[in-house]
Formats: C-alpha cells, sequence, structure tokens
C-alpha cells in the first residue's frame, strides 16, 4: 500500500509516522508512506501556496494552482483509489471506514491549513472528505497522520499478532470490553475469575456481555 500525504508542513508529521506500528510496518515494506511538501509547488520566488479569501473572511486559504500541480504530479506516477481531504466537515472517521481504506492500493491524504482550501479543490480533485471529530485544529497533519495509523495497523504483517484488531473497540459495533493483566491480585483489586478459568467459551460470553454492558453505559447510540 502506498499512501502520499500533502503538506505545507512536513515537519509536523515525521514523528507520527517513523515510531511504533507505522514506523515498524514502513521498515517491513508493509506500506510505503511519503510526505511532500505542498511549496515545492509554490507560486513567485517565496513559493506561496496560500491567499487571502475573496469576500474579505479572516485568514490565508490555500490555493487551488499549488494543490492541483502537486496532485497532478503524482497522478502522472501512479492510480489513486482516493484523494482525500483531512477536513472538519467530512464524514467522521469510523473503523469501518478505516478498515475500507486499508483495501486500498494507493491513497492521497491532503492536509489543509490556515482557514482551509480553494473549494475549487474540493469540487474537482478531491473524491472523499474525512474529519476526525466536530472540532478544529490548527490543520490536517495531525489528522492525517491519525488517519494512516488507523489504517496501516489494519494491514497484514503490521501487528505482532494479527488477531488484534479483529478484538479492537468499533470492529463489531461495540466498544472493547474491559482487559487485565498480571498481577492477578494488586492492593485488593482482583481481576475477575472468570478470565482465570481457562475455559475460552466463558471468557468470550464474558467479553461479549462486558462489552455491550460498557457499550450500553458510554456510547449507547451504536446499540441503534
Amino acid at each position: 500500500m502506498r499512501i502520499d500525504i500533502i503538506t505545507v508542513l512536513p515537519e509536523l508529521l515525521e514523528s507520527p509516522l517513523s515510531h511504533s506500528i507505522v514506523g515498524r510496518a514502513i521498515k517491513k515494506g508493509l506500506v510505503d508512506i511519503q510526505v511532500h511538501n505542498l511549496r515545492r509547488h509554490g507560486l513567485g520566488p517565496r513559493k506561496t501556496v496560500d491567499d487571502y479569501s475573496y469576500g474579505g473572511d479572516a485568514g490565508m486559504v490555500l490555493m487551488v494552482e499549488p494543490v492541483y500541480k502537486m496532485i497532478e504530479e503524482l497522478r502522472s506516477e501512479r492510480d489513486y483509489d482516493e484523494v482525500i481531504y483531512l477536513s472538519p466537515d467530512g464524514e467522521i472517521l469510523t473503523q469501518g471506514i478505516a478498515n475500507e481504506l486499508s483495501l486500498k492500493e494507493n491513497i492521497i491524504l491532503l492536509c489543509g491549513h490556515y482557514k482551509g482550501i480553494d473549494e475549487r479543490i474540493r469540487e474537482h480533485l478531491v473524491t472523499r472528505e474525512i474529519s476526525v471529530g466536530d472540532y478544529v485544529v490548527s490543520g490536517g497533519e495531525i489528522p492525517a497522520a491519525l488517519l494512516a495509523d488507523s489504517i496501516v495497523r489494519l494491514l497484514p504483517g503490521a501487528l505482532t499478532d494479527e488477531t488484534s484488531a479483529l478484538s479492537d473497540s468499533f470492529q463489531e459495533g461495540l466498544v472493547a470490553p474491559p482487559v487485565y493483566t498480571r498481577p492477578a491480585e494488586f492492593n485488593g483489586w482482583k481481576v475477575p475469575d472468570v478470565l482465570l478459568s481457562g475455559n475460552p467459551k466463558l471468557v468470550r460470553a464474558w467479553q461479549d456481555e462486558k462489552a455491550v454492558e460498557r457499550t450500553r453505559e458510554r456510547r449507547p447510540e451504536l446499540l441503534k
């Protein structure tokens, strides 16, 4: 799989893409993530990529021309399944979307910055818009890293135990049940006996029950 990320601040993506599961997946050759500085296609001697918005609103807007040139450059090298803009008003990222995107071959992630991007980019170049929540952050770099992480960890071989992702929250429409590790008792706080029973059927039944119970308490809308 290949993920190309377009940004005006590539430095913000260096650490999130270099460590842990994503970093190991890159080293294993499971995914190729390339970060592209939009200023390579900036205009004029100062490599300008933004300008004031028509209408006089406050804040700078990413211009259409640099983004167009960057996407066209990438498209000249390979076909892309999606060109995704990280946007506050896009569809909310879910585990189902991460599952879907993990099956793609090539995707572009476009990071907005400043006030946003010229609407013509959204109309003519972007194929999908994804939001990481109903709030605004300074740019699309952190959301892009979050989206990339949610995708890469699902690739075969990315996790030491591939079955681990199958029990993550939201994979079955529920949040995950409680988990415990050693010691079996600490400070008088005990691990539930069923988890120490060695009976897989009883453990699974307990996990299913707790997943539903926790979902009802914390995310009741999922049960609808």
